[in-house]
């Protein structure tokens, strides 16, 4: 969900959040008409960055802080490029010397925060709700980054855009999201997006990964790939997260990639040209082949380098909600 506390620094408003809708912290049960204008401005991002013709003036004199509490490469560095480029004071806070580390507590950072009157919070955690939790303590716009098994809002916004670049528009399309559905924030909330924007969605995996429960968001599941990738459009595989796994919900990596890895087989039972998404990092081998991860219908690398573009279009709509008056 988008938080929607009044704010607290400033009056000014984003154009695609409602007046109150300071922070971004899921996308669950947001409405497309706010967030088509979104992917229009991440968009023109994107054309920007080819062009090299970023507008650097744009977040001058505001200061975003990356808190990330989980290892991260693509999400950490996106936003940190995307600061740059809009240019922003960009911190990286590393959590492992840190005084998190030392024992203080995710309120007490919050209150050093606040007093450095920070304008822009990233946060990534291994806890649901610690990124709504930080955005009822700070006067900082609050991204969430990812949190737990919950949300991962601007990777689904990437995706989004990244489909969109190929397909136009996401109304009417059949993307099978496979793997690790039950531990993936990724996939929740591209469900959330795609579901809305009048995507046709399929949840594929084993039952271990896939949680019945899920039918509830308004997907169809199914425990075959060859069921699956039927005439999709997008396949989206996932990662196997054996850091959020207790017991042996998974058998081997051979035996994982036999049963539900994409191979050149089965991604032929999609569409032509279907598109071959993963939000990283791969394993290989593991849920999906090199020679498809590198195929002319692998979309992996314009993932990464929309992930800059729609970063850029959250700091520069959530930095105008949170700007000093």
């Amino acid at each position: 969900m988008v938080d929607g506390r009044a704010p607290g620094r400033g009056t000014g408003a984003p154009r695609f959040f409602a007046p109150s809708e300071r922070h971004l912290l899921g996308l669950q049960g947001m409405h497309p008409t706010r967030i088509e204008p979104f992917l229009d401005l991440a968009e023109s991002y994107a054309l920007l960055n080819r062009s090299r013709k970023t507008p650097r003036e744009l977040l001058r004199g505001r200061t975003v802080i990356n808190l990330f509490f989980e290892d991260s490469t693509r999400t950490r560095t996106s936003f940190e490029i995307a600061g740059k480029r809009l240019g922003a004071d960009v911190v990286n806070m590393t959590v492992a010397t840190s005084s998190v580390n030392k024992g203080e507590t995710l309120l007490d950072t919050a209150a050093t925060l606040n007093a450095m009157r920070t304008d822009l919070l990233v946060v990534r955690h291994a806890q649901s709700g610690a990124p709504a939790l930080l955005a009822r303590k700070v006067e900082a716009a609050v991204i969430n980054a990812g949190d737990g098994t919950h949300e991962h809002p601007t990777q689904a916004l990437l995706d989004a855009l990244t489909i969109r670049r190929h397909y136009s528009s996401l109304t009417g399309l059949t993307v099978a999201i496979c793997g690790d559905v039950a531990n993936s924030r990724v996939a929740r909330s591209n469900i959330h997006l795609l579901t809305a924007m009048g995507s046709r969605v399929r949840v594929v995996g084993p039952p271990t990964l896939v949680p019945g429960a899920i039918a509830s968001l308004g997907v169809e599941i199914f425990h075959t790939m060859e069921e699956g990738l039927d005439g999709v459009d997008v396949v989206m595989m996932l990662r196997i997260q054996r850091e959020r796994m207790t017991g042996g919900v998974v058998p081997s990596a051979r035996e994982y990639f036999s049963f539900f890895g994409l191979d050149a087989r089965r991604l032929s039972l999609a569409r032509p040209g279907a598109l071959v998404m993963h939000p990283g990092p791969m394993n290989r081998g593991v849920e999906i082949a090199s020679g498809v991860a590198d195929s002319d219908q692998s979309v992996i690398a314009e993932q990464v380098e929309m992930g800059v573009a729609v970063r850029m279009a959250v700091l520069d709509r959530l930095a105008r909600g949170s700007a000093t008056a």
